[in-house]
Formats: C-alpha cells, sequence, structure tokens
C-alpha cells in the first residue's frame, strides 16, 4: 500500500519543474548540528536532534499524462507512454506505446488543463527484494501547458535524481502509510479512562455509549477499531542532508546496517524529526503547499551518530 498525493503547491516559477520525488525509509540517526533560528534561547548553540534516513533511488518518467475539467472532475485526455518500457511495468499494466502518440497529444494541448507526469521507482534500486515497482504521477509546475509538455517529453525515458527536483535545506511534505497496530479498544485507541473495577463487569470499556432516547450510538462516542496503516501527511520537513552514500563526508551506514533495512546504497536524503510509516516503507515527498520560509539556507551540520 501507498500514499495517494491529492494536492500539490503551485509554485510561481517561469521555467517547468516536477514537484515530488518518493524513497524508502531506512531508519533513524543522530544530527548534531548549529541551532540557526534566530530569536531562540539555543541561537548558535548545537543541538542533538533526530534525524530519518530515507534512501531515494532515480525516480523513471515513463509516461506523460493530460487532464481537462469534466462536470465530474478531471478527466483523462491522453496517456503517452515512453517506448522503451522497463519489463517491470508488466506487473502492473500492459501497454505499448505506438508512433505518432506524441502528436496526436500534442495537438489536444488546447483542452488541457494539467499535466502530470507518470513516473517509475524500483525497490530493487534501493536493494529491496520486492520486484514490483511503484507507478504514481508527479505534478508539473511553472511555465503553460505547452512549456510543461515540451519538459515532460525531453524527460521522457529517462530518470530524474533527488537532487534535481529539491535543494538541501528547503522543506518538504511527507505522505506515507503509518505504522498498522491491528484491532484496538477505546482505552489504547482513544485514550479513553479505565473504569474503577467495582463499577461494571468491564473495566476497558466506555462507561456510557449515549442516552436512552435516541437508541443511536453518535460517532462521537470512542469505539473499537482499526488503529493505525492510515494515510498521514506531515508538512514542512527540512532536508538536513541530500548526498550520495559514495560521494558523502557523512557516515551513515550503522556497522551492520540499518535494522529491518541494511546498509544504505546510492542517493538519500536525511529530514528532520520522524516521518510515517515502518522501515522499507514508501515515502513520497513533494513541494510543501503551506509556504514554510521564502529563504532556504544551508544546515549547519557538525556530526552524525549512527
Amino acid at each position: 500500500m501507498e500514499a495517494r498525493i491529492r494536492t500539490w503547491s503551485k509554485q510561481e516559477v517561469k521555467e517547468p519543474i516536477l514537484l515530488g520525488h518518493a524513497g524508502f525509509k531506512a531508519g533513524c540517526i543522530q544530527i548534531v548540528s548549529i541551532d540557526e533560528k534566530e530569536k531562540t534561547p539555543n541561537f548558535g548553540k548545537q543541538l542533538v536532534s533526530l534525524g530519518t534516513v530515507i534512501v531515494t533511488p532515480p525516480l523513471s518518467v515513463i509516461g506523460i499524462r493530460g487532464y481537462t475539467n469534466s462536470r465530474e472532475g478531471l478527466k483523462v485526455v491522453f496517456d503517452v507512454y515512453t517506448k522503451d518500457l522497463p519489463k517491470e511495468t508488466t506487473r502492473l499494466f500492459k501497454t505499448k506505446s505506438k508512433d505518432g502518440d506524441l502528436a496526436r497529444a500534442e495537438n489536444t494541448l488546447g483542452r488541457i488543463n494539467e499535466i502530470y507526469a507518470l513516473v517509475l521507482l524500483r525497490p530493487r534500486d534501493a536493494k529491496l527484494e520486492q520486484k514490483k515497482p511503484f507507478v504514481f504521477e508527479v505534478a508539473v509546475s511553472g511555465g503553460d501547458i505547452k512549456k510543461q509538455f515540451d519538459y515532460l517529453k525531453k524527460l521522457l525515458g529517462k530518470q530524474v535524481r533527488i537532487d534535481q527536483v529539491f535543494e538541501n535545506g528547503a522543506t518538504v511534505d511527507v505522505a506515507a502509510i503509518t505504522k498498522g497496530k491491528g484491532w484496538e479498544g477505546p482505552i489504547t485507541r482513544w485514550g479513553v479512562k479505565r473504569k474503577q473495577h467495582k463499577s461494571r463487569k468491564s473495566v476497558r470499556e466506555v462507561a456510557s455509549l449515549g442516552p436512552i432516547s435516541p437508541a443511536s450510538v453518535m460517532f462521537t462516542v470512542p469505539r473499537a477499531g482499526q488503529r493505525g496503516f492510515h494515510q498521514r501527511t506531515e508538512y514542512n520537513k527540512r532536508i538536513m542532508i541530500m548526498d550520495n552514500v559514495d560521494k558523502s563526508q557523512y557516515k551513515i551506514n550503522p556497522a551492520s546496517g540499518f535494522k529491518h533495512f541494511g546498509m544504505v546504497n546510492g542517493d538519500f536524503v536525511v529530514l528532520a524529526g520522524s516521518v510515517p510509516g515502518t522501515y522499507r516503507r514508501l515515502i513520497k515527498l513533494r513541494t510543501p503547499v503551506r509556504k514554510f520560509t521564502s529563504k532556504i539556507t544551508q544546515p549547519k551540520i557538525l556530526q552524525v551518530v549512527v
């Protein structure tokens, strides 16, 4: 299961850019840095904070999708795929690119309202065992529809790395699926207080489900049910480190690798704070929809503790 991003930021830029990337959660480390926030008690002092390591293999742009507005919402007008589709895509869908698809799609740009890139991410590139790849949409911003289409046409069939989308020190939004806890009662699920042991036969249940009349239970009453394994989005997570393991000055890999993940290889990012989801789970990153700061500064990292 993967998170679905329904809203993308509207950046005012002249040239088209991709607004998202993705990776797999590897584990957590400690970051020793200098506090750069002015007017705070710890300004200029050393801080030890939590950082989450996300392995970000390159995305492969395999297609372009155009939408138009209709009464029912956005409606797909065209899907254009690269001629050399990776063989892993046969696990998800079967389609063939035909000559003239790009030309036919370009003729319909007059009634297109939004354009998205169809990208593919292989877990094998992050040294995971899963064979089935992830295919999802990434929005494009900047310029008009014609410029965005030409931009994606150049990227079609190529790979996009994390440093081509985001900048070190910038903030991103994180969309993921949280850890699943299964079926839980109201005490654990909602934090309801336990009853006195002499009150009734049950202790870990809600004292009252509501009045006698009307004979219905309101949705506001805490009940037992599913806890965890929900989609969650966290806003404005700062990128503390964005690098490649082979070229990085920071050693982020523990001696025996991260628990339940192993050794990190290739491109990675370290986000400040925690990230939803368990290890190996797909994490989607997007340009923030809530403007946090207009100025991007490089974090002052002193040390990384694994």
